[in-house]
């Protein structure tokens, strides 16, 4: 049976020619994604995730590229998911041990460390640096502007974006709890 008819009977339901069809692509799947993630464990993670993905997407596969290529654009998409997802854990780590870090020099130090500054830290970089630069540093939107090379208008849009989450934070703090 060739290829093209252990697909149509996959699509169809048939669980010995899906079985097929996948371990025939086994071997070449798992080398080419040992090619890529240069490690063995994230390859043979990353082979189990592209066939139960090609197991369960086996319908929408429409012939236009070899199988073959269809799953290696799904190992491909999967991996570099999981590189971006690696990266976001990363940043939020160095985040919140950077944060501890100026707690622990705040505490060393006899200083307070402001409920200001822990509501300020809830706003992503995106919109806490323009407001630092303009509210704190004085700049105005023109020259934050040309220094996070964005547009003005982007500048004044998240300022005031920040300010009000900004505000809502603090009186929701300032609220007594119940």
């Amino acid at each position: 049976m060739d290829e093209r008819d252990l697909i149509k009977q996959a699509q169809q339901g048939n669980h010995q020619a899906l079985s097929d069809i996948l371990q025939k692509h086994y071997v070449f799947l798992k080398s080419y994604l040992l090619k890529i993630t240069v490690n063995p464990y994230i390859a043979e993670d990353l082979t189990q995730e592209t066939l139960i993905k090609a197991i369960e997407k086996i319908t929408l596969y429409d012939g236009r590229s070899s199988f073959s290529s269809w799953l290696i654009t799904i190992g491909s998409r999967l991996y570099i998911d999981s590189l971006r997802k690696q990266n976001t854990e990363k940043r939020w780590t160095e985040r919140q041990k950077a944060i501890s870090k100026m707690k622990w020099a705040a505490d060393h130090q006899n200083r307070d460390w402001p409920e200001f500054l822990e509501i300020l830290l809830t706003l992503t970089e995106e919109y806490r640096i323009p407001l630092i630069l303009k509210h704190y540093y004085g700049y105005t939107y023109r020259e934050i502007a040309d220094i996070l090379h964005v547009r003005e208008g982007t500048v004044k849009s998240r300022v005031h974006h920040a300010s009000q989450q900004l505000r809502k934070e603090w009186l929701d703090d300032e609220k007594p709890s119940s």
